[in-house]
């Protein structure tokens, strides 16, 4: 039997759209590919997540209108697909059996992920029975994602018979992702001893990455990489059962495992292009410093988009260093991408003297620093407006996390892809990019951080060296640990206790930030949820 994968990219709730990738598919696979059953990720049909728009009544009129015409076009061919289903007051997260113009089964998701970027029982009912299904000669049941990750599921299937497990998905990209799901499926595989086929999403939706990266595993525990990760089209795989157990085969077999910097760095580039040309944005614009984080985004930006749909501003004040302005020309001269080099001189003398009378002779502080910041944002803003080119912000994790960011300023744009990524993996990323040849200038990446908002400034006159801070903030926010645990695995007291008071003082800021790439356990954003007004301190 040969078994089809598509391993797709949808639009959230573009029904008519993701209906025709669907149709285009099946094409595809039955006059192309000889393809016996097609199987489709988890909720193709609308994207994932489609959070709210589960509750507009006219989704389901759209989602029931596409399902009748993938029905229809599925002579001598299975299709297993996710789409959400409606009946009465419940919403299930379904996956259908159809063949030969007859939708013959729909099994409702039993587990409803509920943590991390995962709301599920916000909007679905739970099913409560297995579903198994002929595919051909072969008792197959029919799982959804989560599902897979415990234990039950599973064995039901195996109570009642089942001889293969499909399993579709919407399991979103993070560091390590890759083992975790090879751990699951080696562990329901020696549970039950039972094969299964793995099926993911591909492409990015707004903070998610979904990585594709479908596999298989056979009646003896062997994996077999079906497609590749990070990349969007139809697979196939060879099914053959002898003596009751299956083993699969593709033409496939020299798939290379990313290294944790190259998938990083893939999941990047795959959510900034989709971020841009699904919200139907022209390309992009990016404020280089002369610093490591904007040259990094602008690098990704040319990677997702292409040079010709990215433009870089130099905004240069009397505080920035020569070497920040070649740099940066240089960069974009290496990557032959259009560069404007724009003075906020005049538009910070100008607010300064406005606002002369208001300060009253007060000494200067942070408020001098920050309409400096605020200038370049106002100019980027204002060239995106006429552009139709969004603005990517460039501010990393790390200073994110403290808050060493200006609201509106260097935090203004559209998309943060750096927005989960700490600042030594931004140093680790950069020095994977001049692998290929030096496109970042070295000097880039050796002069200290400084955001050159007043003379000879660097971060660390206000933040502990980020070989400290980084470690630290990776053990508060992601793993959770207390002030007194991170200090007992050696860290001084001196450099935990600020670095946390900063943390909980900056979700203020956090809460304003433009919507950023999750690539770690827990990003900022819909997974990490604190009260901005809050009394809490940690002691």
């Amino acid at each position: 039997m040969i078994i089809g994968i598509a391993q797709v990219n949808p639009i959230v709730g573009a029904i008519e759209h993701n209906k025709d990738l669907i149709l285009n598919s099946i094409k595809t696979a039955k006059t192309e590919l000889n393809v016996d059953t097609l199987i489709f990720p988890e909720l193709v049909l609308t994207g994932y997540p489609p959070e709210d728009l589960l509750y507009r009544s006219q989704l389901f009129t759209q989602v029931t209108n596409a399902i009748e015409t993938i029905v229809s076009e599925s002579k001598n061919i299975n299709i297993i697909l996710g789409y959400p289903r409606k009946e009465k007051d419940n919403i299930y997260n379904s996956c259908a059996y159809i063949s030969n113009e007859e939708l013959i089964r729909s099994y409702d998701k039993m587990i409803l992920p509920n943590y991390g970027v995962f709301d599920e029982v916000r909007y679905f009912s739970a099913g409560s029975h297995p579903c198994l299904v002929d595919i051909g000669n072969i008792k197959t049941c029919l799982t959804v994602c989560e599902d897979i990750w415990s234990a039950t599921p599973a064995k039901l299937a195996k109570d009642q018979g089942a001889e293969l497990i499909i399993n579709i998905n919407a399991s979103p990209f993070h560091k390590e992702k890759f083992e975790e799901r090879r751990n699951v499926l080696k562990t329901r595989n020696n549970e039950t001893g039972l094969p299964i086929i793995y099926v993911n999403l591909t492409g990015g939706q707004d903070e998610l990455i979904f990585d594709g990266s479908s596999l298989a595993i056979d009646s003896d525990g062997l994996i077999q990489t079906i497609a590749p990760s990070f990349t969007e089209g139809l697979f196939t795989v060879n099914l053959e059962q002898d003596n009751n157990k299956i083993s699969f085969s593709t033409s496939n077999n020299n798939i290379p495992e990313l290294t944790d910097n190259e998938a990083i760095y893939k999941a990047l580039v795959t959510a900034i292009g989709d971020y841009v040309r699904k919200n139907g944005f022209n390309g992009v614009i990016i404020g280089l410093s002369g610093g490591i984080d904007s040259a990094l985004v602008t690098c990704l930006a040319v990677d997702a988009l292409g040079a010709e749909n990215v433009e870089v501003v130099m905004m240069p004040s009397k505080y920035t260093a020569d070497m920040s302005v070649e740099d940066s020309l240089a960069l974009a001269n290496n990557l032959g991408i259009n560069y404007q080099n724009i003075s906020i001189e005049k538009p910070v003398s100008a607010f300064m003297e406005l606002l002369d009378p208001i300060f009253n002779n007060l000494p200067a502080d942070s408020t001098e620093e920050n309409i400096q910041a605020r200038s370049r944002g106002l100019i980027l803003m204002a060239i995106s407006n006429k552009s139709r080119r969004l603005v990517l912000a460039t501010g990393n994790k790390s200073e994110m996390a403290v808050g060493y960011a200006t609201l509106y300023g260097d935090m203004a744009g559209g998309f943060s892809p750096l927005k989960d990524i700490p600042k030594l993996l931004v140093y680790e990323l950069a020095n994977f990019i001049n692998q290929s040849g030096n496109i970042i200038p070295q000097r880039i990446i050796d002069r200290p951080p400084s955001a050159e908002l007043r003379a000879d400034q660097k971060d660390e006159d206000s933040l502990p060296p980020y070989e400290i801070l980084d470690p630290i903030l990776e053990m508060y926010i992601e793993q959770d640990k207390s002030p007194q645990q991170i200090i007992n695995i050696g860290f001084d007291k001196n450099d935990v206790m600020p670095v946390i008071n900063l943390v909980d003082r900056s979700e203020f800021k956090r809460r304003q930030a433009p919507p950023g790439v999750k690539i770690s356990k827990r990003s900022f954003g819909k997974e990490r949820r604190y009260p901005i007004t809050s009394g809490y301190r940690e002691t």
